[in-house]
């Protein structure tokens, strides 16, 4: 490969197609020319917009979470910063703490349904992070975890990942709300290795990075999907019993199963695979008590997936869509949702 193929490559554009006869006198002269042309629209497509694609409105963003404690409750926020590891606000970043046992396995609301009862929050001036529950004392945790704190090896979901120590205290405080048996909180770091959605479902692109949620950076659920679904319930449930980090409105029923890419501002986000649905949904969000059965079994009964793809779901009820990172930047509650179209 010649020096202007190469550099070609490197930017992502395919080689020119010489029409000339090998040995025509111009050829060098060209091949230089085109390498100067291309050095030059490397600075230029750093900078250069996206190219223009077809924008149909489908929706507003009405609801934005971030879940700091993979299975403790939710923080919701007007506005997040999507990363290519989900959302983040401030000091909070989406499902970057995880309660582990003594043998460092995940702990969930699967469980230990009053996990959900537990919430970790930044102050206004973001020089602590809070513990709190109903009707227990607020513990303050230092915004950075000290790096004398031991680095645990955990498992989430079968995979190893590693995550700091929160401390004595952080452990102490957990384990006296749960009252079963010892309890350790750890956070993730940017320099620790992550989890590879790849090796739980095949369908994610190899690139892609996470902490310690269970398979996507981001899950995206409708307004219209879960008032359908309350209408078929004699108890309603909310959005928080699924734990979506983006809730849309003004879209039509399960609108977002079809919903490949969407733009929110200058974010773009690209639809991955449907959410499957356990018995964690069945926590109530604000008792911490669970039913074992509804809103699970009537799922069940009209969410299915088609049989050709049962190999990837399974007999789990589909309820949300798991997303992926295309394009970063912030998004805010009321922003337009766009489908891009080609």
């Amino acid at each position: 490969m010649g020096a202007s193929s190469s550099v070609l490559a490197r930017v992502g554009l395919p080689a020119p197609r010489l029409l000339a006869r090998p040995g025509s006198g111009w050829l060098g002269v060209a091949a230089l020319g085109m390498a100067t042309v291309v050095l030059g629209a490397v600075a230029w497509r750093r900078g250069r917009p996206r190219r223009r694609r077809r924008l149909q409105q489908v929706g507003t963003v009405a609801q934005l979470w971030i879940y700091p404690v993979k299975s403790c409750k939710g923080v919701p926020v007007s506005s997040a910063e999507c990363t290519a590891m989900g959302l983040r606000s401030g000091h909070l970043r989406d499902r970057f703490w995880l309660v582990i046992n003594e043998e460092g396995n995940m702990v969930t609301a699967r469980q230990e349904p009053r996990l959900v009862l537990i919430s970790l929050t930044c102050d206004g001036d973001g020089d602590a992070l809070t513990l709190s529950a109903a009707y227990t004392k607020d513990l303050l945790l230092p915004i950075k975890t000290p790096t004398t704190n031991t680095v645990r090896k955990c498992r989430v979901h079968g995979l190893e990942i590693e995550g700091r120590d929160c401390g004595e205290a952080a452990a102490q405080w957990i384990t006296s709300f749960l009252k079963t048996q010892p309890y350790r909180l750890v956070h993730f770091e940017p320099h620790m290795q992550p989890r590879h959605p790849h090796h739980i479902k095949d369908v994610f692109p190899a690139k892609e990075r996470i902490a310690y949620p269970d398979a996507s950076p981001f899950l995206i659920l409708s307004e219209a999907s879960l008032a359908d679904l309350n209408s078929r319930l004699e108890k309603k449930v909310k959005a928080t019993n699924f734990r979506p980090n983006i809730v849309i409105s003004g879209c039509g029923v399960y609108a977002e199963d079809s919903w490949d890419e969407l733009r929110i501002g200058d974010v773009e986000l690209k639809r991955v695979m449907a959410c499957t649905r356990c018995i964690l949904t069945t926590v109530d969000p604000d008792t911490g008590i669970m039913s074992r059965k509804e809103p699970l079994e009537t799922l069940k009964s009209y969410r299915k997936c088609d049989p050709s793809e049962q190999k990837l779901y399974g007999k789990s009820p589909l309820f949300g869509q798991y997303f992926v990172l295309e394009n970063p930047g912030t998004i805010k509650v009321g922003d337009p949702v766009y489908l891009l179209g080609q």
